[in-house]
């Protein structure tokens, strides 16, 4: 379809995305597109509040996958296959112009399949690329089936296709690099971080799983580290929903953190701390690019320990790590999650010392390492997506 045509008629782009995350990347994506082509592109598909927001009326609400651990995904097997189901029948028949799945590989690369059996013409384009580098590599190479075209989050996933035999990968850069202003500090805050009592932020995590794992090694490490420095200013940034949780947990913590809500005043509290104890995820990346050290941590329930030990093929499973290619965030998992370790590598954070300073000159490489030159990530992603429409 030439340019011109493709942006004076109908465009229907058809999205899914089941996570808090990917419902973010999917609205930016949207509001990019939607500024390119005006009325002439249509959205249909599976989102959250801020997809809805741009127009998108969801198939069902996105809280119905919000579902962590095998025994958990066991018991709400037969909904999620429903939910695959329903939501390729609904591509097959709404016969989009594109498919965009975003994350969530278990459900969209499911949906992507069978979408490509029954409606083989409609290009899919999967945004931000499943781990293949870390664990089951093959499916790189299974994905030319489905996919078209992989939109990559972090700088080194394209290579890693290429290497693999996966389908074209473009590196359209991390939603967080948007951030940086809103993660670094000001001068005054700057003054804040670097004062006493330090600021110590504590990431559990944002499911309740994690929660449940977590918070009560995360307080008792709290206990040791009070006993080298005893006046610490913690802050737990959580969501709304996770409130009362979070709440019920640190009752019985003996330091009570501040606990804050929402993404404003987490972006408040990473710009005055001086180091955090958080959980591995896309935290790191997002601590690293606020430059707070930090100590990562990660308990699962027992399957997930086991099945992980043996298809993780990364040297670390730190996401920070893996971006600037160095192990300079230490990591303790399950039975290193423990209080005594998690509060000494705290205590060299919290600290001037060389393993601060380590980790301080390691995150002001990331700039450079997660650059996309003079556009944003969902301008970048947006243009991947209408090269695909006027092929």
């Amino acid at each position: 379809m030439p340019a011109e045509s493709a942006a004076n008629s109908s465009l229907k782009v058809f999205l899914i995305a089941t996570e808090e995350s990917g419902d973010r990347l999917g609205s930016s994506l949207m509001t990019t597109l939607r500024q390119r082509l005006g009325d002439a592109v249509r959205f249909e598909g599976v989102g959250g509040r801020l997809m809805m927001r741009e127009g998108l009326t969801s198939l069902f609400p996105i809280e119905d996958l919000s579902i962590m651990g095998f025994s958990a995904v066991a018991k709400q097997l037969p909904m999620i296959l429903r939910r695959i189901r329903e939501t390729a029948d609904a591509v097959v028949a709404a016969s989009p112009d594109i498919l965009i799945i975003i994350d969530s590989p278990d459900f969209t690369h499911r949906v992507a399949r069978r979408v490509r059996a029954r409606r083989p013409a409609v290009p899919i384009v999967d945004y931000v690329s499943p781990t293949v580098w870390a664990w089951r590599p093959g499916r790189a190479r299974a994905m030319r089936r489905y996919v078209d075209h992989v939109l990559a989050l972090l700088p080194f996933e394209p290579e890693t296709y290429r290497d693999l035999g996966g389908p074209p990968c473009t590196y359209v850069g991390h939603p967080l690099i948007e951030q940086i202003e809103l993660l670094r500090p000001d001068v005054q805050e700057r003054q804040r971080r670097d004062a006493e009592p330090p600021v110590l932020l504590v990431l559990p995590g944002s499911r309740r799983s994690e929660i449940r794992h977590h918070m009560a090694v995360f307080g008792e490490t709290l206990r040791v580290l009070q006993q080298g420095i005893p006046e610490v200013d913690v802050i737990l940034p959580t969501m709304p929903h996770l409130v009362d949780e979070i709440t019920a947990a640190v009752a019985s913590w003996p330091l009570r953190p501040r606990i804050v809500v929402g993404d404003e005043d987490k972006r408040a509290a990473f710009r005055v701390a001086r180091a955090a104890l958080a959980k591995s995820g896309t935290v790191t990346l997002e601590l690293a690019l606020a430059g707070v050290p930090m100590v990562a941590a990660y308990k699962a329930g027992a399957a997930e320990a086991w099945i992980a030990r043996r298809v993780i093929r990364v040297s670390s499973v730190i996401l920070a790590n893996l971006v600037i290619g160095e192990n300079v965030i230490p990591e303790f998992l399950q039975e290193d999650c423990a209080p005594d370790k998690l509060a000494a590598a705290l205590r060299d954070v919290l600290v001037q010392s060389p393993a601060r300073q380590r980790q301080l000159e390691a995150f002001a490489k990331l700039d450079t390492i997660m650059a996309t030159g003079e556009q944003s990530p969902s301008v970048k992603a947006a243009e991947v997506v209408l090269a695909m429409l006027h092929r």
